[in-house]
């Protein structure tokens, strides 16, 4: 099996995986309820997965259940608890987009510069802040586990039995790498950086994650 990730940004950035992964692959939509699209294509839904979960909802998220849309808004999109809507520590920051700062430097030219000067000055703006790098805040990593091509091949052409235990022990090996990645790699972070403030590293309980089955 191999492992590949990806940040996902605040805001929007969790949408990918409703239009694509956790709608068997197909356009749709985002105001399309998943649960409706589910039961017409026979796809699964995501489920809650994590040793963090019990911090969610007051306890009324649990291993297996079902993620809805409306959850991986608030959580994803929100920094908020998918089921309360509390925020779950700071609120994700704001960067200016690459147009507000454009914006921004032409507001700050010389008036009196002439029509040429100034043009001249735009064009060089427009393409230094289109060559910079656009902040956004980090809402979460998606990790993407894929199935030897041997095994996939296997799966594709097995009888139905075969084909659930192979689906099984692919299960199996995810849980087993979100669990070692929680006892032995996650970690977070407290304290201030700025102003002379120092950060420490702390322990965590686990994971708030979810899981997508993706057929392809």
């Amino acid at each position: 099996m191999s492992v590949s990730m990806r940040v996902m940004g605040a805001g929007d950035g969790y949408k990918y995986l409703l239009r694509s992964v956790a709608s068997a692959d197909g356009e749709r939509a985002l105001s399309t309820p998943l649960t409706r699209y589910y039961a017409e294509q026979g796809t699964p839904p995501g489920r809650w997965m994590g040793g963090g979960l019990a911090a969610l909802g007051e306890g009324e998220i649990h291993e297996g259940a079902p993620v809805s849309e409306a959850q991986l808004q608030l959580l994803l999109g929100m920094g908020r608890d998918p089921v309360t809507g509390d925020p779950l520590g700071k609120a994700y920051p704001v960067f200016p987009s690459v147009e507000d700062r454009i914006a921004a430097r032409i507001s700050r030219l010389d008036p009196a510069l002439g029509a040429d000067e100034r043009a001249e000055a735009v064009v060089v703006i427009e393409a230094e802040e289109s060559a910079r790098t656009s902040r956004r805040a980090v809402a979460g990593f998606d990790f993407t586990f894929s199935l030897p091509k041997s095994a996939s091949v296997l799966w594709a052409v097995a009888d139905a039995t075969t084909q659930a235990r192979i689906a099984a022990a692919h299960h199996a090996a995810v849980a087993e790498v979100v669990a070692f990645m929680e006892r032995e790699l996650a970690a977070t972070r407290s304290g201030a950086t700025s102003r002379g403030g120092a950060v420490a590293q702390g322990e965590v309980i686990g994971f708030i994650a979810t899981a997508f089955g993706h057929f392809g």
